[in-house]
């Protein structure tokens, strides 16, 4: 006679004893950037780099700092606040972290007349 080995059932097993799951820093840094480039109003500016960021992850709370390049002139204040919300709704939904901090810097600003310069039209 043979005996069927089954795995145990989960809601049998201890919370305590079921293992945990890491998410690494790079991923949410990833998740992160991404939800930032939704946020913005009208997309990354022409000639623009995609926003970017880095996180400090400490248990279930995570820090997040993000760089992005916006258009000029735009609401500034008004799309930090919208890459602030969405970054923080994001990581917690996707990451299952508390979002307690997003720093957004504003590393460039890209406006008509620099766009135009840089590709060597009339200034």
């Amino acid at each position: 006679m043979t005996t069927a080995h089954t795995a145990p059932d989960p809601d049998d097993v201890a919370p305590g004893e079921r293992g945990s799951t890491t998410i690494a820093d790079r991923v949410v840094a990833k998740i992160a950037a991404q939800a930032a480039r939704e946020a913005l109003f009208h997309g990354v500016p022409e000639g623009g780099d995609v926003p970017h960021a880095a996180v400090t992850v400490h248990k279930d709370h995570a820090r997040v700092r993000v760089g992005l390049e916006l258009d000029y002139p735009s609401d500034i204040g008004a799309q930090c606040g919208a890459v602030r919300l969405r970054v923080a709704e994001r990581v917690n939904h996707l990451a299952g972290m508390t979002v307690p901090e997003v720093q957004v810097q504003v590393e460039r600003l890209h406006s008509v007349d620099s766009r135009t310069t840089a590709s060597g039209g009339p200034r």
